[in-house]
């Protein structure tokens, strides 16, 4: 007698990553010899001396538990079921988690996977920042690898796409998910960590992970981080100095993190922090970072918007605004530039190139991902809040954040 587990609704080795939102799962006899009728079976997790952690629902908003009892069928018919990271037990390796099938005491499956959380970068361990840089410099391929799209997507000539208007954070949630979906194409164990820029940051701004910046604009990598051969616009390096205080030692200068989730219960109230603290993590530095036609060639600009990202994440869950009918949830006004209403379709990921939009669209489509099939090919505005299903759970993108739980 054999089973088939199903991941995320597949069967690839590539779907077996899960995070705090429940993934869609099924459990389907798949060889019935031996059995003479319906076959009942526990699943639970291998106990680990250490890993990522897992729960199990029978519906996507049902209660979770440890183990779950399935009755299968001996048509073959899959019955589903799901799956669900333990909120503050997030993997730190590859399949460091695996699920066991046993009919009575037969074992008759295991299956490993990942609980693969985006995590603030200082409470990463070393593996983990090796994979990380270690995709990031394979993703630039020393300025010759499928990077310089993603440079060429925040320019000035797209700026009016991506900023100033209610559609800032929608449009940057997709162009982070659209990045860390590349870096798994690259290695499915990795997600975008994130820079808590209202606290000091000392593994961060390290030479093993995005460097140690100067004074005079040279960032400093340790022999080991491949991130040293960064290139860009067919140039080396990554110029980035310190202007106001060292974010190694000092928290920025900006709103905190309980300041920038006060500044109101409505998204129009919500939406000023693309000024404080975004603007002014930004401009803390000068270099590429500090302005828009050139901040995306520092890797540093992902994990500075992931934190970005993650606080309207936990200001959508301390308000429940995910819902991008209400306006509470999202509010673009009357005569609001197309790309920023909830309905439109963003760019480059539209391919449009007809004004005003502009005259390019690099990079193609947003990528796919084996874990989740939200947001599409081509993202509107509205497709990013429901980013964790929680309203509708084919919505699911397929990214956490470490602090941020499914309720």
């Amino acid at each position: 007698m054999n089973v088939e587990l199903l991941i995320n609704n597949s069967a690839s080795a590539r779907a077996r990553y899960i995070g705090w939102a429940p993934s869609p799962c099924a459990l389907r006899l798949s060889n019935t010899s031996g059995a003479t009728g319906p076959v009942t079976v526990v699943l639970r997790q291998k106990t680990p001396a250490n890993g990522g952690r897992f729960l199990f629902r029978r519906t996507a908003t049902g209660a979770s538990a440890a183990t779950i009892s399935l009755v299968l069928p001996l048509s073959g018919t899959p019955v589903p079921f799901f799956i669900l990271g333990q909120f503050g037990r997030p993997s730190s390796a590859d399949r460091d988690a695996v699920i066991q099938v046993r009919a009575g005491t037969t074992l008759l499956l295991e299956v490993p996977l990942m609980v693969r959380i985006r995590k603030n970068g200082e409470s990463m361990t070393p593996a983990e920042i090796a994979r990380f840089v270690g995709a990031f410099a394979a993703f630039n391929n020393n300025g010759m690898g499928r990077f310089a799209d993603f440079r060429r997507m925040h320019v000035a000539q797209g700026s009016n796409e991506a900023h100033f208007a209610p559609g800032f954070l929608s449009w940057h949630r997709a162009f982070m998910l659209d990045l860390e979906r590349e870096l798994q194409a690259i290695d499915p164990s990795v997600s975008l960590p994130y820079w808590k820029f209202d606290r000091p940051a000392p593994k961060i701004f390290s030479a093993s992970f995005m460097g140690a910046p100067n004074n005079i604009g040279t960032v400093q990598f340790a022999p080991t981080n491949p991130l040293q051969f960064w290139r860009t616009d067919g140039a080396p390096g990554i110029n980035r100095s310190i202007l106001d205080v060292d974010p190694a030692t000092t928290p920025l200068n900006l709103r905190t993190e309980a300041q920038t989730l006060a500044l109101g219960s409505t998204f129009a109230a919500f939406r000023g922090m693309e000024s404080n603290p975004h603007g002014f993590a930004h401009t803390n530095f000068g270099g590429f970072i500090g302005d828009i036609p050139t901040a995306a060639k520092d890797p540093l600009f992902f994990m500075l918007h992931a934190n970005v990202d993650r606080l309207w994440a936990k200001w959508q869950r301390r308000f429940g605004r995910f819902n991008a009918t209400q306006t509470a949830s999202f509010f673009a006004p009357a005569g609001t530039r197309i790309g920023h209403r909830v309905n439109d379709t963003m760019w480059p990921w539209n391919g449009v190139t007809t004004p005003p939009r502009p005259s390019s669209a690099p990079g193609g489509t947003l990528a796919t991902s084996a874990t989740a099939g939200a947001p599409g090919l081509k993202p509107t505005v509205g497709q990013m809040l429901d980013y964790q299903g929680t309203i509708n759970a084919g919505a699911r993108c397929g990214f956490d954040y470490d602090d941020v739980p499914f309720v």
